[in-house]
């Protein structure tokens, strides 16, 4: 605001502001005053008593001099101590307090992730050891799941239309027929899922059906045909402890790297793919594989040895690293963050089969190749 907006400026010997709407000569009303023009103007000069001259007299400068009861007083008046107390002194500037140090972050809810994953991990072990058939089952809702949240994301953010149908029934049975029939009950299996792939879209117009029947062809293959592996693992003798010892690794794996990488990590390791990802962490997830891998080959597996787990762990490390970074390559082109919302703290099924399905076809060839189909 500029100053004309408070008004023509106090005339010589007259304290206090000028009101338009008083008449002339007179005084303020009371010593409640503006504070602003208080801090503006003089002390009051000495004026003579007039009231014996019969009022207000001209002083010879042009101004009136002032009567009345408020200004009798002789004695200069100093504006009240609050009036000054309202624009005090200006401090110096303090300086500014450092900002905080950032914690990191973890970017999930720990308590909920973990909840999830040990209610996962007893429900797993328990269908793994009493009945083996019962773990079949887990392994194809697990893959039926995966299959739904993969088409439905296809669908929501590239309008791709891979047919669910076939794929769900294909990949069940691919998971069935692997446990049943072997390695090449799972080869038929996955054959025929494709075929009913390209069969069923030519239900639907022609436009976008190599697009559609390439994706479902690419779901049947990433999704069932790589989870059967786990069921080949349970056809062994010691089926149950060979699919534990899958299990552990790579959940260690994963493990060693958010710890490693949470705490140490400052060099990117595929930052245009998965930015949180860093080499400290994949040493992390190489060293707490190798480790895990060593002890159970040398307690778990019968005829198995510690330096045959110290190769499981370290392909183990490269499959589910390598697992990862595909699943994120995929949610990258998509556009998203997670495959789901099904398990909280950890997104979808699909975001926590992404290092499982591509290690287990490894773990499954380094079995046999070390003590044999059992």
């Amino acid at each position: 605001m500029n100053d004309s907006s408070w008004g023509a400026p106090p005339q010589a010997g007259y304290w206090g502001p000028t009101d338009q709407g008083s008449a002339p000569g007179a005084g303020p009303a009371g010593p409640a005053y503006d504070a602003h023009d208080a801090q503006q103007t003089r002390p009051m000069p000495i004026v003579p008593d007039t009231a014996a001259h019969g009022g207000d007299q001209d002083d010879g400068r042009g101004a009136a001099r002032l009567s009345g009861p408020l200004f009798r007083d002789e004695t200069p008046q100093a504006p009240p101590l609050w009036a000054a107390s309202q624009n005090p002194e200006p401090m110096p500037d303090a300086p500014e307090p450092a900002p905080a140090p950032q914690k990191k972050s973890a970017g999930r809810d720990l308590g909920a992730a973990i909840g999830v994953g040990v209610g996962l991990g007893v429900v797993i072990v328990a269908s793994l050891f009493i009945v083996k058939a019962v773990f079949v089952g887990v392994i194809a809702v697990a893959v039926v799941v995966g299959l739904w949240e993969l088409t439905k994301r296809l669908e929501e953010r590239k309008d791709v239309k891979a047919p669910l149908v076939p794929l769900v029934v294909g990949g069940a049975a691919m998971v069935v027929a692997g446990y049943v029939r072997g390695a090449e009950g799972a080869w038929a299996a996955m054959a025929l899922t494709a075929l009913a792939v390209l069969v069923w879209r030519m239900t639907e117009p022609p436009d976008g059906y190599l697009r559609d029947v390439t994706a479902g062809v690419f779901a049947a293959f990433y999704v069932p045909f790589l989870a059967t592996f786990v069921a080949l693992m349970l056809t062994a003798q010691d089926g149950p402890q060979r699919v534990l010892t899958f299990l552990l690794l790579t959940v260690v794996s994963d493990t060693g790297a958010y710890a490693v990488g949470w705490r140490f990590g400052t060099h990117k390791l595929a930052p245009r793919i998965s930015p949180g990802k860093t080499r400290e962490g994949l040493i992390g997830a190489v060293a707490f594989a190798m480790v895990a891998g060593a002890l159970c080959m040398e307690y778990l597996i019968d005829g198995g040895s510690w330096w045959q787990g110290l190769v499981l762990g370290l392909a183990v490390a490269a499959s589910a690293t390598l697992g990862d970074l595909g699943e994120s390559m995929i949610k990258r082109d998509l556009g998203i963050k997670d495959m789901g919302t099904l398990l909280p703290g950890h997104g979808g099924i699909m975001d926590r089969l992404d290092s499982l399905l591509p290690t287990a076809p490894v773990v499954w060839l380094l079995m046999v190749l070390f003590v044999g189909t059992g």
